[in-house]
């Protein structure tokens, strides 16, 4: 049996009896949005589709509205009404499936809509694999925001199309994905395994997608757009997964868990359970302790029992896989330590945020001293790896506690209190701050009060301010109806800039505060206190008086009138101009333009080194020589971030993807840089491109990488053009030109047998006698301790299978080195620039974290041994001819995986390779005996990977490209 329907560009179609796919789609009390919803299953591409409207007993006219789309559209739409309603989403689709007639099902909510081919793309995904499940993308569309704000949900589990065996493949789908809106089920998959959504309680999506995921015996991802899932932010009217205020919807969510947690337990799949442990830690849990602050102590109590009766059962492990900020608030929730939790919440909200003043016990850091008697306690809150003792006062987030508000018609009184972690702000020292206001949209416009008292008592700052609001604030009004709350703090001539955490104190709206905006009060004639969303204080201009909303309504409406309608399209093109005018299509188009109408500047050198991160490298080296002999050329050094750090003060800096970089690199006579300047910028003829790189290869690189011989010819083609830029080549040695030049494919003519500028220092500094003011300087700032050695640490990176970048861990017990040694040498840890470390406070004088100076050949210099591991520095270092370490715990690893190396490591290191931590501290114990055996091999591996560092690199760069006074000392 089949008839005539239309289809979506008019056309009849003919729907079979056998559909392809059943839309269950359910509402209650939904009736304006619902027709939405079925159009958009009705509109997709895939015609064979059957739409089941199941109505969970509505009392708004849905199910009117349901059985008048199935009468106009008879063979594709059916209605269904329950009995009663059933409280939740779970029985109304289990009573669509039950009546489905679809080869497949899909599940469709009356708020959401589906992506236009949506249908033909899961099935044609099902049937090519044989899936008996196939999930796709969400889309999350804000759609009460006005910028069209949508996100991707978990993007990373669908930037490709796969399938699955068994969801163990990929633990973070079952952890992560819970929704059952964006799959489609084969049909005979759902009634064969008994597949159903539980009833009368919450959460229901996450045990039937855990259950449907666990069932299946192959599961298809596609990284198509499936699903939009509407969502509304600015509601009184909370969704039943947003009502965490309710006790009973966290008891529904710790029951799914059990009931998921049994499903795991009974097939033995332990590692899975470990996977959604993590995941509820991370992220159900923290959904509810958003809102602790904001609640009372009965259901804190309650709250609290429920998640210990239920974490309590985890293993440890579990806690190991968290952010600290987790870790802590877990901890500290189950031990209802109130006091300590509420600060650690605000950390969770704002994770940069220092929230306690914390204290140092035994040589390490910890968030509170209590619970410390616990090992388990001990060890989550051990915050020594996050580094806050090793920050100054600028660099640090402090959490600023409001502790009183108070309204008077004119003004508002606050006072605070700033974390003062271990002491940092001591009590003579100079201290001033201000309070400033600033629109949150239309941030343009900002107002700064001055507080009236700072000091320090103790483990707070205390302040206290008044802040004349009805007076002094004038906004402009509508745009900038929300503003902002923060404090500068200014300790001895340095600032930290905090917001104002409200918590649990009491703010006393009065209702009388008036404000003046520019727009006259029809734009608004009162401002209230407010809680934003990670709960701090901000103030919103509001109406009071019923006239003044009557005349805010109607300046609304006139927003919408058409000179109103000319005046923000005029603004918003403005708006969208200035964005694209710093996109990034749109600057490397204006480069190119650049290189085409502006002349070269003769003499114009831009020096970069690691991509602007630093001030350091042969690049400074070239620099200072040509400075030292008064080259004439001008110089101009780009740098990364917000602010340039350890660069000279005399020279011109740009930052990096600034029109300013841009234009410098269009104009410059010379590119200097030691990595790779953007590689989408194509390089004009009459610039000479000097490339130092920097270091000498043991890990295989460039096309040498499978990675890059398995990009497309268009990508390959495009990296050799980035490459093809290179006017000269430096290389230290004939094993550069075998493995660098080759894998970047640079030919003969471009290569500069000069050796690095970077490695002149070392050389010179070889054959000097004594220890030069450069490297006596440095050991003092750093302070280092007199008449013992030093021995510099400098391990390289690691990657996971992916490329991205593992944290740093040290190989060995840093502390039992610390305590082993300490009174032997100094020992300075130095890691890639692509890690960072933080070292305990017992550690102080004994060990010592270098990663922050910006150029390592200093820290050679002043060295008298070296442990690395895989790093390039072994091959400069090697030149100082001083004991070298190896420490190659992982060497099979680091050398087997994809990526490969240019030669054994092992077999022609000049120096030990101890291969664990004991045999580490065997070597270290007698380092005067490295010297004496591995002096001839270290000679050789000089003259083997430095045959061209003869300490002159870069006077014979500047000789040829830049003259000047080269004999000038």
């Amino acid at each position: 049996m089949s008839s005539p329907s239309p289809s979506p560009d008019g056309l009849p179609t003919t729907v079979t009896t056998v559909p392809d796919i059943s839309v269950v789609v359910i509402v209650y009390n939904d009736a304006e949005r619902l027709p939405t919803a079925v159009q958009s299953v009705l509109d997709q591409t895939l015609h064979n589709v059957e739409v089941i409207i199941a109505d969970d007993c509505s009392t708004d006219g849905s199910y009117a509205v349901a059985r008048k789309l199935a009468a106009q559209c008879p063979d594709r739409v059916r209605a269904i009404q329950l009995e009663e309603n059933s409280g939740g989403c779970g029985e109304p689709r289990n009573q669509g499936i039950a009546v489905a007639r679809g080869r497949y099902v899909m599940f469709l909510d009356s708020d959401d809509t589906l992506e236009l081919n949506a249908c033909r793309n899961m099935l044609e995904a099902a049937e090519t694999t044989g899936a008996d499940l196939v999930s796709g993308l969400c889309l999350r569309v804000h759609v009460d925001n006005r910028h069209g704000k949508t996100t991707e949900w978990y993007r990373w589990l669908y930037n490709s199309t796969r399938t699955l065996d068994s969801v163990a493949e990929l633990p973070d789908l079952l952890v992560f994905d819970t929704l059952s809106t964006n799959k489609c089920y084969r049909r005979e998959f759902l009634i064969e395994s008994n597949l159903s959504f539980p009833k009368r309680i919450h959460y229901e999506d996450l045990l039937f997608s855990a259950q449907a995921y666990l069932a299946a015996s192959r599961i298809t991802l596609i990284p198509n757009t499936v699903y939009y899932w509407n969502v509304v932010e600015k509601t009184e009217k909370k969704s039943i997964s947003n009502r965490r205020n309710e006790i009973n919807n966290f008891a529904d969510r710790v029951e799914i868990h059990r009931r998921i947690d049994a499903i795991l337990k009974s097939r033995g799949m332990d590692d899975l359970k470990l996977h959604k442990d993590v995941k509820f830690l991370k992220h159900d849990l923290v959904l509810y302790l958003r809102e602790l602050p904001f609640l009372d102590d009965d259901y804190r109590h309650a709250f609290a029992g429920m998640a210990r009766e239920y974490v309590q059962s985890f293993a440890p492990e579990a806690y190991s896989e968290l952010h600290p900020a987790h870790a802590i608030c877990a901890y500290l929730l189950l031990q209802e330590d109130w006091d300590k939790l509420m600060p650690a919440i605000d950390m969770l909200l704002n994770r940069s945020k220092l929230a306690v003043p914390l204290v140092e016990k035994d040589g390490r850091i910890y968030w509170c001293e209590e619970h410390l008697e616990d090992p388990h306690a001990r060890a989550l809150l051990d915050v020594t790896d996050l580094g806050y003792h090793t920050k100054p006062v600028e660099k640090l987030d402090l959490r600023n506690r409001l502790v009183s508000y108070s309204e008077r018609p004119s003004d508002v009184v606050v006072s605070g209190a700033v974390v003062n972690p271990l002491g940092k702000i001591g009590p003579d020292a100079k201290l001033s701050a201000e309070i400033v206001l600033k629109a949150r949209r239309a941030g343009f416009q900002s107002f700064r009060f001055p507080v009236r008292s700072v000091r320090v008592e103790g483990e707070r700052v205390f302040w206290e301010a008044t802040l004349p609001l009805a007076k002094e604030l004038r906004p402009l009004g509508i745009v900038d109806d929300v503003w902002n709350v923060r404090m500068h703090l200014k300790v001895d001539g340095r600032t930290t800039i905090s917001a104002i955490t409200v918590g649990s104190t009491d703010i006393e709206r009065t209702g009388l505060l008036t404000v003046r905006p520019r727009l006259t009060r029809l734009a608004g004639d009162r401002i209230e206190a407010e809680v934003s969303g990670r709960g701090h204080l901000a103030f919103h201009v509001v109406q009071h008086s019923a006239a003044s909303q009557k005349a805010r309504a109607l300046i609304r409406n006139n927003m919408d009138s058409l000179p109103a309608r000319i005046a923000k399209t005029t603004y918003r093109k403005a708006r969208d101009v200035r964005k694209d005018l710093n996109s990034g299509p749109r600057k490397i188009d204006g480069y190119h333009r650049m290189i085409k109408a502006l002349p070269v500047r003769k003499g114009t050198v831009v020096f970069e080194s690691h991509l602007g991160k630093q001030y350091s490298d042969s690049p400074r080296a070239l620099y200072e020589e040509l400075k030292r002999r008064g080259a004439p050329i001008h110089a101009i050094w780009s740098y990364a971030g917000a602010k340039p750090v350890g660069f000279p003060a005399d020279v011109e800096l740009v930052q990096r993807w600034s029109w300013k970089y841009l234009r410098a690199l269009a104009q410059a006579e010379f590119w200097v840089d030691n990595q790779g300047f953007p590689l989408k910028l194509r390089k004009r003829p009459e610039t000479t491109y000097i490339q130092t790189w920097h270091g000498s290869a043991l890990k295989r690189m460039g096309f040498d990488e499978p990675g890059y011989r398995l990009m497309s010819e268009g990508e390959q083609a495009a990296y050799q053009a980035s490459l093809d830029r290179f006017d000269h080549f430096v290389v230290r040695s004939e094993h550069d030109v075998r493995t660098l030049a080759r894998a970047y494919r640079v030919p003969e003519s471009k290569l500069l047998r000069t050796g690095y500028p970077r490695n002149d220092a070392l050389v010179k500094d070889r054959d000097a006698t004594g220890e030069s003011r450069e490297v006596t300087e440095l050991k003092k700032r750093l302070g280092i301790r007199p008449g013992l050695p030093v021995v510099l640490y400098a391990p390289t990176f690691r990657a996971n299978a992916g490329g991205k970048v593992r944290k740093f861990e040290f190989p060995f017990d840093v502390e039992t080195l610390a305590e082993r040694f300490g009174d032997k040498f100094t020992l300075l840890v130095r890691t890639h620039y692509l890690n960072q470390v933080a070292l305990p406070p017992a550690m102080a004088g004994r060990v010592i974290n270098v990663s922050e100076e910006p150029d390592i050949t200093p820290l050679l210099l002043a060295s008298d041994a070296l442990i690395t591991d895989y790093s390039s520095v072994m091959f400069d270092y090697a030149l100082l001819q001083r004991p070298m370490i190896f420490f190659a715990y992982d060497w099979e690893e680091y050398a087997q995986d994809i990526r490969g190396t240019y030669f054994d490591l092992i077999e022609t290191a000049p120096g030990p390779v101890p291969r664990d931590e004991e045999a580490l501290y065997a070597v270290l114990e007698d380092l005067d005996g490295v010297r004496d055996r591995y002096g001839p091999q270290v000679k050789e591996f000089v003259d083997r990977y430095g045959e061209y560092d003869h300490g002159d690199a870069a006077a014979q760069i500047a000789d040829r490209f830049f003259g000047g006074k080269g004999d000038a000392r």
